[in-house]
């Protein structure tokens, strides 16, 4: 009942009929900001950054709602809209699926080199597709999700504006030529990273599950690296050749807070560990891992 309760206020905040009481109280934390938006104003690109330190309701905003390609961060309205098959009972955790030779995508991925007609469950594909950001697995998520025109009719109705998937979706194809397989803001992928961990949107016994795989990232030499391994993180990166990104949900040791950093039009598209944009995302963390007590 109670759950049911916080649902219900949160589609109402969504819609406009009532105010979040808990966004009112929060502030610009002024002196963080200052810092950080010295470090964004040398990168040599655009890059976007939204903090927010829930232990003490204090935001960072800069360039938080300028639209930015998501690269494979678009995994995670991608999860949102296989979890809302799975709440409907349109699909099964643990269902066992098909693999066929129409679905291949990459041959660098492990859904990718599976034989035709192999058996998988739809939680390995899922777990396949957060932890290893497998585009085959996430290809066939998309689709099973109901196509990419369902996850964003998903994401409109909760009220994000920016947030939406590109790629094999009719009507998308500007977006896609300008942004890729999906886009997003700062803000709204920190909301929506931070929203699915405190389990506004599913039941708990679902939301455990998207919880634990969110918290499972293969790729943790950028913005990980910086927050102890004892710490619980949720997070989901993406990286094209002009456009690096990363969300990222951080409770432990006296701190709670969730920040995304993306950037584009980067100069420097090398894949070499002391990229720009990656070497950013590292600092950033560093600093809200040290100040964020």
């Amino acid at each position: 009942m109670k759950r049911n309760f916080r649902s219900l206020i949160y589609v109402l905040i969504c819609l406009g009929l009532v105010q979040d009481a808990g966004a009112q109280k929060t502030k610009e934390n002024k002196v963080l900001a200052k810092e950080l938006q010295t470090l964004l104003g040398g990168f040599k690109g655009v890059s976007g950054l939204y903090v927010e330190d829930l232990k003490h309701k204090r935001t960072v905003a800069l360039q938080a709602d300028t639209v930015f390609p998501t690269a494979s961060m678009i995994k995670v309205p991608i999860l949102l809209g296989i979890a809302h098959k799975l709440q409907q009972k349109e699909l099964d955790y643990h269902q066992t699926l098909t693999y066929t030779q129409n679905l291949f995508y990459d041959d660098g991925d492990v859904v990718g080199n599976l034989k035709d007609s192999a058996k998988i469950e739809l939680s390995k594909v899922i777990m396949l597709m957060l932890t290893t950001s497998d585009n085959t697995a996430s290809l066939w998520l998309q689709q099973l999700a109901g196509t990419g025109t369902r996850i964003n009719a998903i994401m409109d109705s909760l009220g994000y504006q920016h947030t939406r998937v590109n790629s094999r979706t009719p009507g998308r194809e500007a977006n896609r030529s300008q942004y890729g397989w999906g886009q997003t803001s700062p803000r709204e992928m920190a909301r929506l990273m931070k929203d699915l961990v405190q389990g506004k949107y599913f039941a708990d016994s679902l939301n455990d599950r998207l919880v634990r795989v969110l918290g499972r990232n293969y790729w943790d030499e950028q913005a990980l690296s910086q927050i102890p391994p004892t710490v619980f993180v949720a997070s989901k990166n993406g990286a094209v050749n002009a456009s690096r990104s990363e969300v990222v949900y951080v409770k432990g040791e006296g701190r709670e807070y969730v920040f995304c950093l993306i950037t584009k039009n980067n100069q420097d598209t090398s894949w070499e560990n002391n990229n720009e944009a990656w070497a950013l995302a590292k600092t950033i963390s560093k600093i809200l891992w040290e100040k964020l007590r």
